[in-house]
Parts: C-alpha cells; sequence; structure tokens
C-alpha cells in the first residue's frame, strides 16, 4: 500500500532463507509504518496534544481501548493499570515516533505487564529500566514503577538506539537487552501475536 518507502527508514539484517528475517522485516515495516504515520500527522499532534490517548480507525494504530482490553484479557492487568499503560504507550509512541506494538512487545517480553518486576541486575518496571546503566534519564525520577515515567524512559532509550543504529531494529533491541541471546526474536514474535489481538479486539 505504501510501496517500498515505507521501508526507507528502517534497515535490518534479512537472510531470504531464513524465518527469522520474514519476522524481522514484518517488524520494520510495523515500526516503519508508525514512524510515517507520525511524520504526517506530526502538525495535528502539536495543535491537539491529547490525540495520543485515543487512535482513530483511519491511522492504523491501536486505540487506547484495544489496547486496555488486550492487556485485561491476556495478560489479566487490572482495568485502572491497563488504562494507565495504555495512555502511556501511545503517548510515547507518538512523541517517539515507535510502533506502539513494539513497545507493547517489548514490555510483554521484558516484564509481561508487571509494573513492580524487578531483575537480578535491579532493571526496574515494565520495561525494564536498568538505574545505573541510565543516571541521566533517571535523575529526579522518584518511582520507575510509575507506567508514565517508566514507558517514558525506556522508549527514550530505545528510540536512542534505533536513531544510533540507523533504525536497525535487530541491532537496537539487541543493545535494549544488554545482548541477550534470542530477545530481538522474541520481541518480534510477541508482535506479531499482540498485533494479531489487538486487530481482532
Amino acid at each position: 500500500m505504501h510501496g517500498n518507502s515505507a521501508l526507507d527508514s528502517v534497515q535490518t539484517q534479512h537472510d531470504p532463507g531464513s524465518k527469522f528475517g520474514l519476522k524481522t522485516l514484518f517488524a520494520a515495516i510495523v515500526f516503519s509504518l508508525a514512524a510515517a504515520s507520525h511524520a504526517a500527522d506530526a502538525q495535528s499532534t502539536l495543535a491537539a496534544p491529547t490525540a495520543a490517548s485515543d487512535s482513530t480507525p483511519d491511522s492504523g494504530l491501536p486505540a487506547l481501548s484495544d489496547i486496555t482490553a488486550m492487556l485485561r484479557a491476556q495478560f489479566r492487568v487490572a482495568p485502572l493499570e491497563s488504562m494507565k499503560i495504555a495512555r502511556a504507550v501511545l503517548s510515547e509512541a507518538d512523541r517517539h515516533a515507535i510502533s506502539p506494538v513494539l513497545l507493547l512487545a517489548v514490555m510483554s517480553v521484558e516484564s509481561s505487564f508487571d509494573r513492580h518486576a524487578l531483575s537480578n541486575a535491579g532493571a526496574r518496571g515494565l520495561m525494564q529500566v536498568l538505574p545505573a546503566a541510565h543516571p541521566q534519564l533517571i535523575a529526579g525520577t522518584t518511582d520507575l514503577s510509575d507506567p508514565a515515567i517508566n514507558v517514558r524512559i525506556g522508549t527514550t532509550i530505545l528510540r536512542a538506539y534505533l536513531d544510533e543504529s540507523g533504525g536497525d531494529l535487530d541491532a537496537a533491541l539487541l543493545r535494549y537487552s544488554g545482548g541477550g541471546r534470542g530477545y530481538a526474536r522474541r520481541v518480534v514474535l510477541r508482535m506479531q501475536r499482540l498485533d494479531a489481538s489487538l486487530r481482532h479486539e
């Protein structure tokens, strides 16, 4: 529908004989469509800053109500909590030109949407932000379990990794995970499942 221009801003390592290459390409398309949508709507977003809290059917992005319903049904997130997560995801996806489905997939893999998740290394919250690795972003932050704060910081980190890797999603996800083997593949598979779920909500 968008031709090759949808892939212009995203470079991935693609092996035509590899199932993982196709999945990575899918993730790249989802990511790049979100970025294209953000660029096209930049002026209207500035005029209406609350637009990120609800998506129109034409935007191709999941609606707030769809994300909330998916979190409640599949991950048993409480209603108020699911609303906070969904709002944070849509707001930060819009602010950083990142697919909300990518953010949801990262959270699903990192914490299973448990805002109180704490890793052995000290990573915290929905997106498992590691304070020791990002002291400048954490400075002044009081509660990394707060969905709005955690998603804002995690998305800022992921966006920086995408920019530094020239849009290479595999490289950005590898860096986000701290070099975790198979991490990018898990995120891409989760993106596919979440995207399918959100389309049926």
